[in-house]
């Protein structure tokens, strides 16, 4: 007969087990996240909105649609909170996006890269599901298990299909839970693993042929998808997938002063995850970085005099955030924490200068015809010139 197992007598040199309170100040004292999800992050906005929010909901939903969007663009409610802006934009647009989700309709959000597709896409999620974490990324190499589900192998081939050896994808958890599920770059896919979204969406249930049954839809679950308007003809939409759809498509920022405020407020809140000083980044700066990517997508000068040579390179508000995030690091643990033309343009050239064949033509004559002959640019002119040359040196060197 086999004795009992009994716990080791704990002897004067053994330690003690960790206490609960120790753990309890190690989870208090746990370091900040890099970048918490947009529930973590605005959760008590969230909280003031859904305490608020006396409006009809629509079924598991935690906003009403009214509440969403104010959550979207920003307000003050009632008890004087004040609910912050995460989109700088057309409010009709976010009305007809939140509208959508609210019927039986799936939205697809299209545009040019860096106009906010997945961050509205994740804000949405945020305020309807209180999840934006369920999320199928879409790559060349995404596969069908990633849209409707997967298997164990291990128990599959010990105990053959089951419930309990299916592995469920995101699509599949927003389906029995009633939320949403984001598609992220869906044109990147391939179109057979896009086209398993068909049925998910018009019929409101995923088959799982092997046990002979089938996921139904919970009231409230919806998709959001994103797609870059610059990869058509990497994977198109099929026409019956995009009959499933309403299409919102995000614009550029429509001016230049839109542009700065978006381009700021990012910039503060990245700065503040970096531990960058609480200082907002010189507003010269940014606009400098925001003309400049006008200028170059356009093809024109903001007074319309002169016509420049437009690069490959995207330049949109993504980019300019990050040259200027880039630029507000170099000052704060280089500098004297003031941001300058010279923190500035290692990013624009970056940024800019995609292509080595015909971008650094294209930079040059923009730098010679328009920031050389700028009132206050000469500057960041020499700062850019100044890296050139010493790029040239490199080079040469090397």
């Amino acid at each position: 007969m086999t004795p009992p197992v009994t716990a080791p007598t704990q002897t004067a040199d053994a330690q003690p087990a960790p206490s609960r309170t120790v753990d309890a100040a190690a989870d208090a004292e746990a370091p900040p996240l890099l970048r918490p999800h947009a529930e973590q992050a605005y959760a008590g906005e969230l909280a003031a909105l859904a305490a608020a929010d006396t409006r009809v909901r629509p079924p598991s939903w935690r906003l009403s649609p009214w509440a969403v969007v104010t959550y979207l663009l920003g307000g003050v409610l009632e008890d004087g909170t004040v609910i912050s802006a995460k989109y700088i934009g057309s409010r009709r647009l976010v009305e007809v996006a939140v509208a959508t989700l609210a019927t039986d309709r799936a939205l697809l959000l299209l545009g040019s890269p860096g106009t906010a597709k997945t961050w509205l896409s994740e804000h949405l999620a945020a305020a309807i599901s209180g999840d934006s974490t369920l999320v199928v990324q879409g790559t060349a190499g995404t596969s069908e298990d990633a849209v409707r589900y997967g298997w164990n192998y291990a128990r599959l081939i010990a105990e053959g299909p089951s419930h309990d050896a299916l592995v469920p994808s995101p699509v599949m958890r927003a389906m029995t839970r009633g939320s949403v599920a984001r598609v992220e770059e869906l044109t990147r896919m391939g179109a057979e693993v896009q086209d398993a979204l068909i049925t998910v969406l018009s019929e409101k249930t995923l088959p799982i042929p092997e046990l002979s049954s089938e996921i139904q839809a919970v009231a409230g679950f919806t998709v959001i998808a994103t797609a870059n308007d610059r990869d058509r003809g990497v994977n198109e939409m099929s026409s019956a997938l995009r009959r499933r759809f309403n299409t919102v498509i995000l614009p550029l920022p429509a001016t230049e002063d839109a542009e700065v405020e978006i381009v700021t407020r990012r910039v503060a809140e990245i700065g503040r995850a970096l531990a960058l000083p609480d200082e907002p980044p010189a507003l010269d700066e940014v606009r400098r970085v925001v003309r400049i990517f006008r200028e170059l997508r356009a093809g024109v000068t903001a007074d319309g005099r002169t016509t420049v040579r437009t690069p490959t390179a995207t330049l949109s508000t993504a980019e300019a955030i990050s040259v200027i995030t880039g630029g507000m690091t170099l000052a704060t643990h280089f500098g004297d924490g003031q941001l300058r033309a010279e923190d500035i343009a290692a990013g624009l050239l970056g940024a800019v200068i995609k292509d080595p064949s015909t971008d650094p033509v294209a930079w040059q004559e923009y730098l010679e015809g328009v920031v050389r002959a700028r009132p206050g640019w000469r500057d960041l002119y020499r700062a850019c010139q100044d890296l050139a040359d010493d790029g040239a040196v490199a080079a040469g060197g090397a």
